[in-house]
This record gives structure tokens, sequence and C-alpha cells, in this order.
């Protein structure tokens, strides 16, 4: 399904994110899937498709450095775990159990959660297998999608079902790059995915950057997340977890690390000097325990930083306003009022999270870029009396009021209802897989 030809979304306030932080009264005019035009008021094209924004804010759709979809059906089911324990008891064994159609039905559900929040790109990692299911959602759906395959080939306490050979997983990896790089006229992007350095051999972890750099595709992994997570890579190592990453190849500008929570002063300059990206991902930090990353200074070091809502079981939403009512508040503990500007926690949220994926042209609104927008009702009562727009959005906003998403030119959620499947179905199917899981698994 293609975009319509011409789209006007009529009568909002406009929040650019054209790097002056600044709104203003207006109507933007999508043409091709491409933004053609932002006025105080411009006439309708013949044969356009209209959008109302009145008494609302139009922006830059929500960019998420880091998700996982799959991970979905397992929401609810793994609470009260820190990181190691929620992997081992829970979501190995759980994504180790996924069959192909219950993948499919965890991705149908986390992509739908995000469009309907006003997320309309995201990085994201699936599990070892049937990742096929997540780009054929993400391509039905209709989001921006950069995703990858997980890479597993050891670890203490991987399930069978998970680990894998190492030179098939990076075949397997090649495969779906392959497929579906570039695919729906280049909303869908591919991204070489090993979990982390627990997991992955340094042969792997090798391969997994020849094959990125082989291929001009993203490399996506979790480092420093946790205390125990980081002190065991040091004693294997005998290096922080994102020096020996870096020693390896995973660094640079084509490379996400998700969380940095645990580093020393070498590694955040380190991430700096190699403008390596990181998703903070403060929701899945404090419900895993895991803490809090040194988000003002990463940021004042120069690093490429974006936010994250990680998976649905440990946060357990893939709210983008969630994550940045805490990327614009918990920072204050440790370094005073306002630590992190509302203006800077929204950017990491549109266009530095799409500068961190690599996507050009992405999370602003101006001329020329390409038209995934969000519209954010400002009815709700959270957000009167109105004021700053980005105190308005990072502090008061939330899922429910995202009246009208656009992707690529099209619309997919229009009067907070999601365009690109049923909703319902989406429920049921999920509820349906997820019992099943749950019944395999003895969690019921």
């Amino acid at each position: 399904m293609r975009a319509a030809r011409s789209l006007l979304v009529r009568g909002g306030t406009v929040v650019p994110l054209d790097g002056r932080r600044t709104a203003y009264g207006g109507d933007v005019l999508v043409e091709d899937g491409r933004i053609a035009a932002i006025a105080p008021r411009l006439d309708t094209p013949a044969g356009a498709a209209t959008l109302d924004a009145t008494d609302a804010l139009v922006l830059p759709g929500f960019v998420q450095a880091h998700v996982h979809v799959v991970q979905s059906l397992a929401r609810y089911r793994a609470d009260g775990l820190s990181l190691l324990d929620w992997l081992t008891r829970r979501i190995w064994p759980y994504e180790a159990a996924l069959a192909p159609g219950e993948v499919e039905a965890a991705a149908r559900l986390g992509i739908a959660e995000l469009l309907l929040g006003g997320t309309t790109a995201a990085l994201d990692m699936g599990t070892t297998h049937d990742h096929d299911a997540v780009f054929a959602a993400a391509e039905a759906l209709g989001i921006r999608l950069v995703s990858g395959k997980c890479l597993m080939d050891e670890g203490e306490g991987v399930p069978a079902g998970l680990l894998e050979d190492r030179d098939a997983s990076l075949a397997a990896a090649e495969r779906l790059g392959s497929r579906w790089h570039g695919a729906a006229d280049g909303r869908l992007r591919y991204a070489v995915a090993p979990r982390f350095a627990l997991s992955c051999s340094r042969g792997l972890l090798a391969g997994a950057v020849g094959l990125a750099r082989g291929r001009g595709w993203l490399l996506h992994t979790h480092a420093s997340e946790n205390r125990d997570e980081t002190a065991l890579v040091r004693e294997r190592t005998g290096m922080g977890n994102v020096a020996f990453l870096a020693e390896i190849g995973i660094a640079g500008d084509d490379a996400v690390l998700a969380h940095c929570v645990h580093l020393d002063e070498a590694e955040a300059a380190l991430l700096a000097a190699r403008r390596t990206g990181v998703a903070h991902c403060p929701g899945a930090n404090l419900k895993l325990a895991s803490g809090i990353a040194d988000l003002p200074g990463l940021l004042a070091r120069g690093v490429r930083v974006g936010l994250g809502a990680d998976g649905p079981p440990c946060n357990n939403r893939l709210s983008v306003f969630h994550e940045m009512a805490l990327a614009g508040t918990l920072h204050n503990l440790a370094h005073g009022a306002r630590a992190v500007d509302p203006w800077t926690v929204l950017e990491m949220a549109t266009w530095r999270g799409a500068e961190v994926l690599g996507l050009e042209r992405v999370g602003r609104l101006a001329p020329g870029w390409k038209a995934d927008l969000a519209v954010v009702d400002g009815s709700s009562l959270a957000l009167e009396p109105a004021g700053d727009p980005a105190a308005m959005l990072v502090y008061g906003g939330g899922s429910d009021s995202v009246r009208h998403v656009v992707v690529d030119g099209r619309t997919v959620v229009e009067d907070g209802r999601l365009l690109t499947a049923e909703a319902g179905a989406v429920r049921r199917e999920a509820r349906a897989a997820a019992q099943a899981i749950a019944r395999r698994l003895g969690w019921d």
C-alpha cells in the first residue's frame, strides 16, 4: 500500500525540531512521502487527503533507538528480576519456545503499540530464529524499522534452542539482510545484532563486525547494562565491556550500544571519540535495577544518544513518552534541577535518535525531509495550560494523546485508530499466543 500522493496536516502548532527550538501555528503539506511545505496557511491540493491538527502539536515522528518487539508476549511474566536472572529464568526460555506464528504475533503487538504511541522509527533486536516474521509485520503495519536477528553462540544458562553455530548464525543474518535491507521503498533496514559479550564468542563478534562493515549495515548490541554483567566481561577479557567491544570493532558511527550504564572514564571518552551511538533506556534500567546511566556526562562529551524503551517485559511499555519523562527528570538527582533540558530530551527522541540509527532526513519537519510525523492532541488536562511545547511533551505527554501518525507520507494512525491492522485482531492473536507459550513453559 502506497502513501497518498498529497496530504495536508491542517491547523496545528508545528514543532519542527529544526534546531531553532521554536513552534508556530501552521499547516504541513506532504507530497510523495516528503515534507513539501510548512506555512501558516496552505491551500489544499486537489485530491489531497487531510488530517485535522486543531488544538494539537505537530512534530516529527518519534525515533526509538533500542526495542525488542519480539519479547512482547512475555510482558508481565518477568517482573521482579535483575538482568542476568531475568534473561536466564524468563526471557531466554521464552525466546527459545517461540513458534514462527508466535514471533509474528509478538512483533505485530509491539509494532502496533509503537505506532499508536507516535513512534515512527525504531532500532529493534529480535531473537535467534524466525526473524522474517518481524520484518513482514513491520512491512504490513507501516513502521520504519531497522532490525536484525539476535546472534548467540555461547553463554551460561543459554537454552539449547538459542545456541547457534557461529557460521550458520552469520549466514542466516546475511540472508535476512539481503532479503530485507532496503525493502518497502527503503523503510526497512538491516542491523547485525550480536546479543552481548556474555553470549557471543570473540569469533562471532568479529564475524558480525565483518558482515556489517562488508554490507554497510548497522551494528547493534547491548553493553555495560548491569554491574554483574560488566564484572564478568572484565574477568573474562581483562577489559571494560565497551573497551572490549571496541577492540573487536563494535564502535564507530555505524554501531549502537544499548544502555552504557556502567562505564569508566576511558570508555566514555572512547564513545565520544569513535562517535559510537548509545541508546539510553532509563525505564528498563530502573525496572531491572541496573542503574542510572550518566546521560548528562555523555552529552557533555558529545556522545550521540537516542532513547529506547527496550523490551516490554523489562519496562513494561513501549512508550517514548515514559522514556522522555524519565530522561528529563531522573538525572536531576545526581546533577541538579534541569540536568537535561526538555528540548534536548525531545531531540533525542527525534532527530538525534535518527542520527544514531543512521537514518537520513528523518527526525525533523523541513522541506525535503521524509514525512514521518506525529500529531499529539493538546486537549489532555495534563497539557493545560499550554506552555513550552518541549516541556509539554516531555513532562506531560502520553501515548494516549497521540491523534495521528504518518510514516513515509502514509497515514498509519488516524484519530487514535490504527489503520494498517485491526487492533482487536492484533490483541486477540497476541493473547492466544501468549497463553499457549505460558502453558508450554509452565508459567500458568
